[in-house]
């Protein structure tokens, strides 16, 4: 909290001996001055991440109490006008710009974000002024080449050159919590679920932290205008049958399950197959680019006396958690992803 310290007394700054009109009239003007700068200073820190014209909204959950995830609810919004600016909300699913990212904390911690969440400064969130609610976004600290995947689930911030507002602990994570503020690429990815689920969130942020995890990202544009001439794998599926006759485990779940990816309820698990390559170079540079959703290999398997090269994530237990990632891999660009069964 910002504190103003004013002089012990009027005499000892003002050189004039107390109740005499000159030290009174400075007393005035000194007062003022403190109302005008305390003034200033309140409007801009309500301004970051909330608009300035609203006050905050009551804190519902006191700080040091967990805050609950999800809750919030799906929303784009109309236009809107912040300082003589407007805003337009937009599905904006090719969003990709370079500007500045903040960060709000405290003052904010237990109370509604704009979809109708509860912020949490420790948790892996972000304000935009037009993204849908919530979304996932991906940050690149450009300094540092930190990347975090975040859940937008407010708006905010209204600075003209900044661009998203991060929770404490994403400034954390990305490196520029004592800075205030970092150069960042900000990228959409696709919706979040409303439950609050954050498994890519956690996964992108055990990433960030572990070296021995984490894999270099490898831009692939030039590859795919190549991909639907090496893109012929019969065995993608789009749909899941109700019901699947159990079959024993193929080689890529032996591989799967040898890297200490078990099964513990022996039950089939489901997996992303982003794309088939008989190029082994493509899919080797599509997995490094979607190793920041979660586990990610290569697999080659031969078809009708063809070699291919199988680009999987997973396995996810859960189908709620499946679909949540095939959103996100799809938005990224995977158009071709499918969720299938082993």
């Amino acid at each position: 909290m910002l504190r103003i310290f004013a002089p012990e007394s009027a005499y000892a700054a003002g050189g004039g001996a107390p109740g005499t009109a000159i030290s009174k009239n400075w007393r005035t003007v000194f007062c003022v001055l403190l109302a005008i700068l305390a003034t200033g200073l309140i409007l801009s820190a309500c301004s970051r991440g909330k608009k300035s014209s609203q006050s905050l909204s009551k804190r519902v959950i006191p700080l040091g109490q967990p805050v609950p995830k999800g809750g919030g609810r799906y929303k784009v919004g109309n236009p809107y006008k912040i300082a003589g600016r407007t805003y337009r909300p937009s599905e904006q699913p090719g969003y990709n710009r370079v500007g500045v990212a903040s960060w709000y904390g405290e003052m904010f911690h237990g109370r509604y974000t704009a979809n109708g969440e509860i912020y949490d400064m420790n948790a892996l969130t972000a304000a935009h002024p037009t993204l849908p609610l919530p979304t996932y976004a991906r940050v690149t600290n450009l300094k540092n080449g930190r990347t975090l995947i975040v859940r937008v689930n407010d708006r905010g911030p209204y600075a003209a050159d900044r661009i998203i507002d991060m929770s404490r602990r994403s400034a954390q994570a990305l490196g520029f919590q004592r800075d205030g503020t970092a150069r960042v690429r900000v990228q959409y990815l696709g919706r979040a679920p409303l439950d609050g689920n954050d498994y890519l969130e956690q996964r992108s942020f055990a990433n960030l932290n572990n070296p021995k995890t984490a894999r270099p990202r490898v831009r692939v544009a030039a590859a795919r205008s190549k991909r639907n001439s090496q893109m012929a794998d019969p065995m993608v599926v789009g749909a899941i049958p109700k019901q699947e006759k159990r079959r024993a485990p193929s080689k890529w779940m032996t591989q799967v399950q040898s890297a200490g990816l078990s099964n513990p309820a022996n039950e089939d698990l489901l997996f992303i197959q982003a794309a088939s390559f008989q190029n082994r170079s493509f899919a080797e540079n599509l997995r490094n680019q979607l190793a920041d959703f979660g586990p990610a290999g290569v697999f080659p398997t031969n078809i009708k006396g063809k070699r291919y090269y199988r680009v999987r994530l997973g396995p996810y237990a859960r189908r709620h958690e499946a679909d949540q990632a095939l959103r996100v891999v799809v938005n990224s660009g995977s158009s071709h992803a499918r969720i299938i069964r082993e």
